[in-house]
């Protein structure tokens, strides 16, 4: 017996020796004791960006990698605590942004495209004016005054370079057509958009920009490459614009702050690229002097400065700024330089008090998920059933455990979806034990002690449990590859409960099982229900008569028939 009891106390320890090192790791080497929980449950904003090409397909891996890093600038150049920003699947971005004030998280994948790009045409009113001076914008890229231009052609100290470019208003705005619409020999091309259709000519985009009208149904985000002509609307949809191809793209830009000038104090913006950028920029505003140059933010024009003069170094943004103003276009220029452009694909506003709802009402669906299957258990197994719930308390131990870890080792987080995968884990787990205690019911119908039925019981369904948890475990697997957003945590926790009940059934259930059998009093009636399943074969038992039972007693009716047999 002892050499029997050996595995058991093996099974036994090995558990014992993963669960103290999981709460060892939980209570000695972190600060969080807790899981951590998803936005639906504590409050928050959770938004999907998916990339869009023209061709359709996904993206460069990198180009996503460098969307996402341009983004989480963005949120933390926003100063929103505790964002998450992180990729998914293979053309798809999602912002995390905790508390109730998720406007901003929404606004972080508007934008998608920074691009330089030469005024051919513009501005203009986008629809009919009632004043001429409707026509000038109001943005904190161009002056608030339409009577007067603003003159910032004045030399500066060192710290604000000469070479400025200078928003003017809409009734002094000119540029040259011919030296506006031909880009520099170093515009930078997007490999991304490159197709095989040939770019939209200027008398293409030229019969666009005569009928846009910028409101709300006459977009102008479409995906356009850098070669395209294009015709776009202001920001706020005031004035319409005729642009060139790309001078420059927005990620060669290193650097944009807001500032103020030392001699007037007024807010400007200064602007550095890299230094390929720079080459270009320098090249081209020394050819285009006096022409407008269109700062364009996902096809929406945010700024048309006038060049001032051949700028070789930092460039500095003059106009009618306040602070705000000067700090937003800043910020444009920045972070608004994506490699790629974004769709909103899904996006989800959960206050805290509606998420503290929701986790209590998980919570409790939970629980009476649990409280259903142990009142089955006790009332079809006795015995066996308190087995079973001791092996499910077990497993909640692990899984608990193993949240926590994952919390802050991946940072996954807890959601309502996920506590619907736990809910649903716990049928298969149950499952587990359904179909050992059958099998072990049928060992004892064959007519085998309890202590012989359990190792075989053990041997046929084991079988069945692998294969029933490798189906839940794949599906789980192929669900969280091919879907976003929540679903993705339902798939994890499905696929984390299928893998701990294999290890809570093999080193706790079984081992307990054996141990149990080797009291006589386990497998009576009584306690576990096996020994009415023994009763009842034996009442099933086809009768012998007297005469023919040539053996001793307690043989068992098997050995009477057996011999009875001529």
């Amino acid at each position: 017996m002892a050499n029997r009891a050996l595995p058991a106390r093996r099974y036994f320890g090995a558990l014992v020796l993963i669960i103290a090192v999981m709460y060892g790791l939980i209570f000695f080497t972190g600060t969080d004791r807790t899981p951590q929980l998803g936005l639906d449950l504590r409050g928050g904003t959770t938004v999907t960006l998916t990339a869009r090409t023209p061709d359709g397909q996904a993206p460069a891996p990198e180009d996503l990698e460098l969307a996402r890093q341009i983004i989480e600038q963005r949120v933390n150049g926003l100063g929103v605590a505790e964002a998450e920003v992180v990729t998914e699947g293979d053309a798809n971005i999602v912002i995390s942004v905790p508390g109730d004030d998720g406007d901003q998280a929404r606004e972080l994948g508007q934008t998608a495209q920074l691009r330089f790009r030469p005024v051919v045409t513009g501005p203009e009113p986008a629809a009919p004016a009632e004043a001429t001076d409707s026509a000038t914008p109001t943005d904190g890229a161009t002056p608030t005054d339409s009577a007067t231009p603003t003159d910032a052609a004045t030399t500066t100290d060192a710290a604000t370079p000469t070479d400025a470019a200078t928003p003017t208003d809409a009734a002094t705005e000119s540029a040259t057509a011919t030296d506006a619409a031909t880009p520099s020999d170093g515009a930078v091309s997007d490999p991304a958009l490159d197709t095989d259709r040939p770019a939209v000519t200027q008398e293409e985009a030229a019969a666009r920009y005569a009928t846009l009208t910028c409101d709300a149904a006459d977009t102008t985000t479409e995906v356009a490459r850098p070669d395209d002509f294009v015709a776009a609307c202001s920001e706020d949809g005031s004035v319409k614009y005729l642009l060139g191809p790309t001078i420059i793209e927005g990620t060669q830009i290193a650097d944009a702050s807001a500032g103020t000038q030392q001699t007037t104090g007024e807010w400007v913006v200064l602007l550095d690229f890299d230094s390929e950028g720079r080459t270009t920029w320098a090249e081209y505003t020394a050819a285009n002097v006096g022409s407008n140059v269109a700062f364009t933010l996902d096809g929406r024009v945010v700024s048309a400065p006038t060049i001032q003069g051949a700028i070789n170094g930092q460039t500095t943004i003059t106009g009618s700024f306040d602070q705000a103003g000067a700090e937003e276009l800043a910020n444009q220029l920045r972070y608004g330089a994506l490699p790629l452009t974004f769709e909103q694909a899904t996006a989800q506003s959960i206050s805290t008090e509606l998420g503290a709802e929701q986790l209590r009402a998980g919570l409790i669906a939970g629980a009476i998920g649990i409280a259903l299957v142990f009142v089955y258990a006790l009332l079809y197994y006795r015995l066996l059933g308190l087995v079973m719930i001791v092996s499910l308390l077990l497993s909640a131990v692990v899984v608990y455990a193993s949240l926590v870890l994952l919390g802050r080792e991946i940072g996954f987080t807890l959601s309502l979806a996920g506590i619907a995968g736990f809910i649903v884990s716990i049928g298969i787990t149950a499952d587990s034990f359904v179909v050992y205690f059958e099998r072990l019911k049928d060992e004892i119908r064959e007519g085998r002690t309890l202590r012989s039925a359990v190792p075989r019981a053990w041997v046929r369904a084991r079988r069945t449990i692998l294969s029933a948890d490798a189906v839940s475990f794949l599906a789980a697997a192929i669900l969280y590859w091919l879907a976003i957003g929540d679903v993705k945590g339902f798939a994890f926790t499905l696929g984390l409960s299928t893998v701990l009940d294999l290890v809570v059934v093999f080193l706790f259930t079984h081992p307990l099982m054996a141990v149990l059998a080797r009291f006589r009093s386990f497998g009576t009636s009584r306690f576990s229900g096996l020994g009415r399943v023994d009763r009842t074969r034996r009442s099933a038992a086809p009768s012998v008569p007297a005469d023919r039972e040539l053996v001793g007693a307690g043989s068992g009716t098997r050995a009477s028939q057996d011999r009875s047999q001529p």
